[in-house]
């Protein structure tokens, strides 16, 4: 056998082992061209069929309390129908804030707003991919094409200092489904309808790093 054959069998199972391994890692299974309503689940796809129900509900919730004012200074943020056209963000560092907005208990805040966290969209084969780098709270995912003015997050919420997020699917209390939006120019937003969690809506806000300096703005241990 030739020598340079000889290495490229040796090689083979490697590969199929890191390939195997890269397959195991994927937050969400789904082909190329699969849509979201070919992966999601039916918990999810009911969540997302009544968004306008979760943001009506929570914007009801904190207007009649004691934070109506932060809904009039978000502006456009918390505006269910401020969505501009290309929603897909570019691959990149961005800086995100998350807001949880909206309560299904009495014993929880109505509006809960976090300093600035790490986040980054990155460009895998053909599928952005978003993961937020830190806190405690980091969701992780991939977003699906839908049509002109909004793409459909599907992933999965790592907790605490977990190093390996589960599949989506596999825990119905860690799988999110969220709608993602520009805003403006250099804004994004991706708005968790009836998240498991605390909350009734929880939106992340997304700045491109580039705009604020590299760094800037972060806080390790927000959610």
């Amino acid at each position: 056998m030739k020598p340079l054959l000889a290495a490229l069998l040796l090689a083979l199972p490697i590969v199929a082992a890191s390939a195997a391994a890269a397959q195991r890692d994927e937050v969400v299974s789904a082909a190329p061209n699969a849509s979201w309503r070919s992966v999601a689940t039916g918990d999810d796809r009911g969540r997302l069929r009544r968004w306008r129900d979760a943001w009506m509900e929570a914007l009801a919730q904190v207007r009649a309390g004691d934070n109506a004012a932060e809904i009039v200074r978000g502006g456009v943020l918390f505006e269910p129908d401020a969505a501009l056209a290309d929603p897909a963000p570019p691959a990149g560092d961005y800086s995100c804030r998350t807001i949880k907005l909206g309560t299904p208990r009495r014993d929880l805040l109505d509006y809960v707003a976090y300093p600035a966290f790490r986040c980054r969209i990155a460009l895998v084969g053909r599928r952005l991919h978003f993961t937020k780098l830190t806190g405690s709270q980091r969701p992780v995912g991939i977003l699906f094409p839908d049509n002109g003015r909004r793409m459909v997050f599907l992933g999965t919420l790592m907790l605490s200092d977990e190093t390996r997020a589960l599949r989506y699917g596999r825990d119905r209390e860690r799988d999110l489904v969220g709608i993602v939006e520009r805003l403006a120019p250099d804004r994004w937003r991706i708005a968790f309808p009836f998240p498991h969690h605390e909350s009734l809506l929880d939106v992340i806000e997304l700045t491109p790093v580039a705009r604020r300096g590299a760094g800037a703005g972060f806080t390790e241990t927000t959610r």
